[in-house]
């Protein structure tokens, strides 16, 4: 195998290692791990991210080596702002189940002689969260992963595969690529689901806070995306 081939695969590795830290990735896992209490579910959340989004990264190089299929650049801001859109709605979900489901409520409180709101959480039914979750439940941070290979962030992937004139060569980096984004996605899912993890038990009140930051975070960075894509880069 000649040394540039060598070279263009030990750099696909490093950029989806350098992929997985980006900041709409890690924001969307963060939604999704905020929800387990169990570190081993929370690294298979990165994982399958990281599955989801190689697999559309082969569906789109095998159209690249295949077909000779040029995305065009409107079509390819659609699917980035596809991404904003996702993490609106992924940080909604997360705020709703924070204000709906998990019993943290806004109450006003009048002491003389002035008046305060803050924060409650209602007791609630204690649930075991650290049980194993089915493989089924792993289907969100898939589809999340596939919507984030959909999007031009994989550009710079797909422009180095376009250097390699051998196909075979072109799908292993294409494979390459995805071991890393899997691998760094796995382990950052997993430092990202500590804070909530630790403080799910002894600290509920601080793990709602943890999980509304990450429900805003969510939501203000996708309207971020959104404006900078649809106005910035000129969808609209």
């Amino acid at each position: 195998m000649e040394s540039p081939l060598y070279a263009a695969f030990i750099l696909g590795l490093i950029l989806g290692i350098k992929h997985a830290l980006d900041a709409d990735h890690l924001i969307a896992v963060s939604t999704i791990v905020s929800d387990t209490r169990n570190l081993k579910w929370a690294s298979l959340i990165g994982a399958f991210w990281g599955l989801g989004h190689t697999t559309t990264l082969l569906v789109s190089g095998l159209l690249v080596i295949g077909l000779r299929i040029t995305i065009p650049p409107r079509v390819a801001l659609s699917l980035e702002f596809a991404v904003a859109v996702m993490l609106v709605f992924l940080g909604a979900r997360l705020l709703w189940r924070s204000f709906r489901e998990d019993g943290l409520h806004l109450h006003a409180h009048a002491h003389s002689p002035q008046t305060h709101a803050h924060f409650h959480e209602h007791e609630k039914p204690q649930e075991d969260h650290g049980h194993a979750h089915p493989f089924s439940s792993m289907h969100r941070p898939f589809i999340v992963g596939m919507v984030h290979g959909l999007a031009g962030s994989a550009a710079l992937m797909l422009l180095v595969l376009a250097t390699i004139t051998s196909p075979l060569a072109g799908l292993a980096y294409i494979l390459i690529f995805g071991i890393g984004s899997v691998g760094g996605m796995l382990a950052l899912s997993s430092l990202i689901a500590l804070p909530f993890i630790l403080t799910a038990r002894r600290f509920a009140l601080l793990n709602q806070w943890i999980r509304l930051g990450a429900g805003v975070a969510s939501v203000a960075f996708g309207f971020y995306l959104g404006w900078e894509i649809g106005f910035q880069q000129g969808l609209f």
